[in-house]
């Protein structure tokens, strides 16, 4: 097999170079083909929210007795609607499986559509990744984590860095062999010559935790 073609930065980086050359192309394309049921900035919200500090098995489970309720009635449908949402009493939802902060949370996501901060998905795609990112996370119980997730797997965008993810962040330590992890501010300086292609070195990041050993110890410095 020939090796990917690379940007020219992760061909200057001579132990990411070598990492890719072993383990082979990028695959995130394939993580992050559109899905109609969660590709709208809503439905995914909601599914993240949802299957936050949960197994994947039990997250799908959940997100699929929720979207019984949606207008399909369907578990591989859409979830509710924002209006239909926002008139589901805590009983119905709580058997779902969901919690009562996740329940709060998801009202939240509901009248942000309404009011406009969780935009359409044609909206979204006229914004910028910060300005998308900050406007989210006004609402309750979506992190930054929570909306670069959302924008790097359901709206595809390419220079996405999860700098406080403790898997990119450890990925990064062990390709760099490095002896400690780099805080969120220092690791975004580290990669910003990787603009603009972030989320594919964040991916390789995430398989570098997998993959490489991890001596030495890992500390944030």
């Amino acid at each position: 097999m020939s090796p990917p073609t690379l940007p020219a930065c992760f061909e200057q980086d001579r132990a990411l170079a070598a990492f890719i050359a072993q383990i082979g192309p990028c695959r995130l394309a394939e993580q992050t083909r559109p899905d109609p049921q969660t590709q709208d900035p809503y439905a995914s919200l909601i599914k993240a929210v949802t299957g936050q500090q949960l197994h994947n098995t039990a997250a799908r489970t959940i997100f699929g007795r929720l979207c019984t309720l949606g207008p399909q009635r369907d578990k591989n449908g859409p979830p509710p609607t924002p209006e239909i949402l926002l008139t589901l009493d805590d009983a119905t939802l709580r058997q779902c499986g969901l919690s009562g902060a996740k329940i709060a949370s998801l009202r939240a996501i509901a009248q942000g559509r309404l009011d406009g901060i969780v935009p359409s998905l044609t909206e979204a795609h006229k914004m910028d990744d910060e300005t998308l990112i900050t406007q989210l996370t006004t609402l309750r119980g979506v992190g930054r984590w929570t909306a670069e997730m959302m924008l790097m797997f359901h709206l595809r965008r390419p220079d996405i860095l999860p700098a406080g993810d403790l898997g990119v962040q450890e990925g990064w330590r062990r390709l760099q062999r490095q002896p400690k992890r780099l805080t969120p501010k220092a690791l975004k300086a580290a990669t910003l010559a990787f603009s603009p292609h972030r989320s594919t070195l964040a991916w390789y990041c995430w398989q570098a935790k997998e993959r490489l050993p991890p001596s030495p110890s890992a500390t944030i410095s």
